[in-house]
């Protein structure tokens, strides 16, 4: 049943294409695709209330003040989009998916641990995806009649359907979702921006040192919400032609990354700034994020309850992309899940993170804090470990056979990798920061700890990886 729909799919020239290399012949034409289409890709997806709700964290959670949380945001997202966009030049280059690239730093089996790492991530943030969504739709409704179980099931259906066609499909949706996200976080921005909180100064007990480490803490946070777009970033691209330049590829990624997360952080910032001076904001924040957003949009009544669904709606461009990733990375876990159609992955992704998001509905906030550090710190690990694999390696001496990407003889051995990737996560729980664990490092900062394990992670792990690839070069060469 599943292979005669991907025959349909094929017949109206949608995808439906797994983790096989896109070959050069098969690629669009650039002027078809456009370097505008990359911007507002990037854009749509991001400009969504998840991110909204993350920047309410900063006052929220670690009491920041609206400019010490504005700038921890901002500049942590900017260090996370950095890989981001790295990585999303890997899509036209090779033809392949981020997880099949991984292979070739990674190998055939150790990079089998990233790829289930990366879909817990694709599932994780869509679970999120799917609980913010339906606690607006919630927030919207007369009385709450309609319940955040029913918002969220529709989203994840809508979010299945973009994504089942593949890839045209959802590009064609995140050619124009942007827009009325954009006129309706704008309004939502111009509303409530009155009742920001601009004045009252972090709160650290009387230690500053706690102030410093709730601004790492929150910067690590960002960065984590950025960075983990590294994993699926080459997706999205592979149909792009080889000749695709890099640079401008990376340019673009950056300026519709920077421009949608800047934008959101703030709006969501603002709002939780004013939750404890407006008490009807304290109230909204109370029974959910989600609803803190429709409160911001209360003074315009119906339509602001309008822009709610809207805004509320605009987060299934944020979920077709983990949604469409996971399907595809699921195949990269061996021959005989390749041998399942994407379809049948897609569909079992959204099975799973939908379920996770009817259970997890009332804890976001914990979620939130708990599962986007601890999910960036592998991510920052794999980064350091593919770059210097790039760099010193690949460039000059062994080069990319990108034709040999499900060839496992010819694929790195991937000890190196493996040892480096577990010495990263070594140093990323010594400085890791969370409600259930504070590493013996991260707890030498303030009453809370900072969350120093991205960059501890990333350290240590290209400290080790250069001599040990060497070594792993000379011992098998392949």
């Amino acid at each position: 049943m599943f292979h005669a729909f991907e025959r349909q799919l094929v017949k109206y020239n949608l995808e439906a294409r797994g983790i096989q290399r896109v070959e050069p012949d098969e690629r669009h034409d650039l002027q078809q695709l456009g370097y505008t289409q990359v911007g507002m890709f990037w854009f749509s997806v991001n400009l969504a209330a998840n991110n909204i709700t993350l920047g309410m964290l900063g006052p929220a959670v670690f009491y920041l003040s609206f400019l010490d949380s504005s700038m921890c945001a901002v500049f942590g997202m900017l260090v996370g989009c950095v890989p981001v966009a790295y990585f999303a030049t890997f899509g036209p280059r090779s033809g392949n998916r981020t997880m099949i690239v991984a292979r070739y730093c990674m190998g055939w089996y150790p990079v089998k641990l990233v790829v289930i790492l990366n879909i817990i991530v694709l599932l994780g943030y869509a679970m999120i995806d799917c609980v913010v969504a339906g606690q607006i739709l919630s927030a919207v409704s007369v009385d709450g009649s309609l319940s955040v179980v029913v918002g969220i099931i529709i989203t994840a259906v809508i979010a299945w359907v973009v994504t089942t066609f593949g890839y045209q499909m959802f590009h064609y949706y995140e050619k124009y979702a942007w827009l009325p996200q954009l006129v309706a976080v704008s309004i939502l921005a111009g509303v409530a921006g009155p009742m920001f909180d601009l004045d009252t100064p972090s709160d650290g007990e009387g230690d500053m040192r706690t102030i410093i480490g709730n601004r790492i803490s929150f910067f690590s946070l960002c960065l984590a919400a950025a960075v983990t777009y590294s994993g699926g970033a080459a997706d999205y691209f592979v149909y792009y032609p080889e000749r695709t330049p890099g640079w401008k590829l990376f340019l673009i990624t950056m300026s519709g990354l920077s421009l949608s997360f800047t934008f959101a952080f703030i709006v969501g910032i603002g709002l939780a700034s004013g939750i404890n001076s407006n008490p009807v904001w304290g109230d909204a924040y109370s029974v959910s994020q989600g609803a803190l957003i429709v409160e911001g949009l209360r003074p315009l009544g119906t339509f602001g309850d309008f822009l709610g669904v809207v805004i509320a709606l605009g987060l299934i461009a944020n979920l077709v992309v983990p949604t469409y990733s996971g399907g595809v990375d699921f195949q990269t876990l061996g021959r005989y899940p390749y041998r399942v159609p994407r379809i049948i992955w897609n569909t079992i992704g959204v099975i799973i993170y939908t379920v996770c998001a009817l259970a997890g509905r009332e804890h976001l906030a914990e979620i939130f804090t708990n599962f986007l550090a601890l999910m960036g710190y592998w991510v920052c690990i794999w980064v350091a470990i593919f770059l210097e694999e790039h760099l010193f390696f690949r460039r000059n001496k062994i080069g990319w056979n990108w034709t040999i990407w499900d060839q496992r003889d010819k694929l790195p051995i991937g000890i190196a990798a493996l040892i480096a990737f577990l010495v990263g996560w070594a140093g990323a729980i010594l400085c890791m920061a969370q409600v259930w664990y504070i590493g013996p490092i991260a707890a030498l900062v303030g009453h809370y700890g900072a969350d120093m394990g991205n960059y501890i992670g990333f350290a240590w792990a290209a400290l080790v990886f250069p001599p040990l690839r060497w070594w792993e070069l000379k011992k098998y060469s392949r």
